[in-house]
């Protein structure tokens, strides 16, 4: 359990999820009014940042550390773009980006379970 919240640490999951998903779209409309979209995309552009970024930060009150929240956040967060961006703008994806994704979340995941693995050694030590 989490000392500052009283709440278990896999409570910060859906509000990091949502706040990865609003992130994204709003960095997709971005691109969509650069590319002569509507402009009606901005107000996309403006809720989805905002509320990605109040999103993480429900996700540090619930516990989940800061520097694991972001790379989470970031990593899963330019994996999801940079493949949208593919899908929906046509822009160039190589084998070598691809590589270079799953190593970035990979890095993630591993910060992630030497956080879990630090906090266990720390409730073990107490």
């Amino acid at each position: 359990m989490s000392e500052r919240s009283g709440k278990e640490p896999s409570s910060a999951w859906p509000p990091l999820l949502l706040a990865i998903v609003l992130e994204v779209s709003a960095t997709l409309s971005l691109r969509a009014v650069s590319t002569g979209g509507s402009w009606w995309w901005l107000i996309v552009v403006v809720i989805g940042y905002g509320g990605s970024f109040w999103l993480l930060g429900v996700v540090l009150t619930r516990g989940m550390p800061v520097g694991v929240a972001y790379g989470i956040w970031s990593a899963i967060g330019v994996a999801l773009t940079a493949l949208a961006a593919a899908a929906l703008f046509a822009e160039a994806l190589s084998a070598l980006s691809l590589v270079g994704l799953g190593v970035i979340i990979a890095g993630v995941l591993l910060a992630e379970l030497g956080t879990r693995h630090a906090r266990q050694d720390r409730g073990r030590a107490s």
